[in-house]
């Protein structure tokens, strides 16, 4: 074996550890990421681990794991959702992403083409955000052992102030800063199986830029990202922790008219998938309007709207308001409808 990479895909040395996987790194991944340290040790100098000096405030850790299929979708990749995914849990938390880690899981084969165009859409988004990788791993299985591509990712952020998903209170309004499952929609779409032209990408985006200017405002008081199970198993599970009701006005929640179709079309609702760059949000009554326009001076949240409000009735539950002279429990998903989005 010589130390020359091959210019197909990844075998299992480039995971052994060896003189192969250091010449990986050094060629085809390090010099994809800008920003490799946030204190003295960084992934420069591939240690067993990495510093990291870290601002005034409350430390936030989030981690992790991606599984999405297809890894390439309309509007993105596994890279983007995978730094998206966790700098935004740390963002809806109130905290400023500082450092990420990132460790990849590949099948032997994994093409050096995909997996470039993989990395590069992560760096993109640390580069936006200028936020360091600091520290990563790598892992090759046999073929047939994994599904082509997972990625894990672990976040550090800081607050100023800690922003719980419990924090709602009676009288708050609700707000989401953008259509609703567009993420999981598409990759619906774009999978095999399911040759449906509709025109739909992905919501995927890094939400810290969007809510810094809203939390240095003032008024919020509960965030959440509505990925997994989709918005209505984000306000379920806001109202069973803080103990309180929800309602919803159905003909406020925003959704785009390929979504609405397709979901009627294949019995899924959009309300119970996956968003990858939305917020939902709990304001104080006096700063919900103020906080709608700062959210839609944004590019990203150009279609926020506040879609309900804080009740003392009922409980942990959310009632949907069909705008009809109906009202209905929105309940809480038993699951994912649509798997491995995320």
């Amino acid at each position: 074996m010589t130390g020359r990479l091959s210019d197909e895909g990844v075998t299992a040395l480039h995971g052994a550890g060896g003189e192969l996987m250091g010449k990986f790194l050094a060629e085809r991944v390090l010099p994809l990421f800008q920003l490799r340290s946030a204190g003295p040790i960084g992934l420069d100098q591939l240690d067993d681990g990495a510093v990291v000096d870290l601002p005034p405030g409350h430390l936030v850790v989030t981690t992790d794991n991606h599984v999405v299929k297809p890894f390439l979708f309309p509007g993105g990749d596994i890279g983007r959702l995978a730094v998206c995914g966790t700098v935004n849990d740390l963002a809806v938390m109130g905290a400023r992403p500082v450092a990420l880690t990132l460790g990849l899981l590949l099948e032997e084969g994994f093409p050096f083409s995909d997996l470039e165009r993989v990395l590069r859409s992560a760096a993109g988004v640390l580069a936006e955000l200028g936020v360091p990788l600091v520290a990563g791993d790598t892992k090759v299985m046999g073929r047939g052992e994994l599904d082509r591509i997972a990625i894990n990712t672990t976040g550090i952020g800081v607050a100023e102030r800690v922003i719980s998903d419990a924090g709602l209170r009676v009288g708050d309004a609700i707000l989401v800063t953008g259509t609703v499952g567009d993420h999981g929609m598409a990759l619906l779409a774009a999978r095999e199986g399911f040759k449906l032209a509709t025109g739909l990408t992905s919501d995927v985006a890094p939400l810290w830029p969007l809510l810094a200017p809203v939390l240095a405002s003032g008024g919020i008081t509960a965030m959440k990202d509505p990925t997994r199970g989709g918005l209505a198993a984000a306000l379920n599970e806001m109202a069973r922790k803080a103990g309180v009701g929800i309602e919803i006005h159905e003909e406020a929640i925003p959704l785009r008219p390929e979504a609405r179709a397709l979901s009627e079309l294949l019995g899924i609702s959009s309300l119970e998938v996956a968003c990858e760059g939305r917020a939902v949000l709990a304001v104080v009554p006096d700063r919900a309007e103020a906080v709608l326009s700062l959210l839609r001076d944004h590019p990203l949240g150009r279609d926020s709207q506040i879609i309900g409000e804080v009740i003392p009735t009922y409980p942990g539950r959310v009632i949907l308001d069909t705008g009809i002279g109906g009202r209905r429990f929105l309940e809480m998903p038993l699951g994912d409808p649509v798997p491995r989005i995320c």
